[in-house]
């Protein structure tokens, strides 16, 4: 074996990748206090694996406490759009009531209904109880004599009383 080093012999490193790997005539040819150094020197890659799995893990509690904080809103976010269908459906419902009130329908209806109004040519038909007689009712005798349009006049007196002394006069 010469000078030049081929690949597979004992005396060659072998690369792979980044790492750089050594045989077992090379792993002999160091001493114990090399081994030392290399274990207990941390490498710039071993300082760059931990800062990116610190910042990961600051981001991953960081991201978990937001969601953690974002549960009570979502629910009340649910219970809002909720109780934003329920008022749309209350107010579809009353705009129809509206709509239908506004009517010549609704009017006919009530008119019939609730008003007891006919149309030409109908009769009104009020149905009775068959069970009970009913006595019509007798209108209310107005007498002509107890009916006082203008109120008492008062004596003359009265009249002067109020006139000389401005006071009303005494009972007596």
């Amino acid at each position: 074996m010469g000078s030049t080093p081929i690949f597979g012999t004992k005396k060659t490193p072998i690369f792979r990748g980044l790492f750089v790997c050594y045989n077992e005539t090379m792993a002999e040819k160091t001493s114990p206090t090399e081994k030392k150094k290399r274990g207990s020197i941390i490498s710039g890659v071993q300082v760059m694996f931990a800062a990116i799995l610190s910042i990961g893990l600051i981001l991953t509690i960081n991201f978990s406490s937001r969601i953690a904080a974002g549960q009570p809103l979502q629910e009340a976010y649910k219970r809002v759009q909720e109780e934003i269908a329920q008022l749309e459906a209350e107010q579809a419902d009353l705009t129809a009531l509206r709509n239908y009130v506004q009517s010549d329908a609704y009017v006919e209806a009530w008119a019939r209904a609730d008003g007891k109004m006919i149309r030409p040519g109908e009769r009104l038909i009020i149905p009775v109880p068959s069970g009970a007689s009913l006595q019509p009712t007798p209108a209310p005798v107005i007498r002509v004599d107890d009916v006082r349009t203008a109120p008492d006049e008062p004596e003359s007196w009265m009249l002067w009383w109020q006139l000389f002394f401005d006071s009303p006069p005494p009972d007596f």
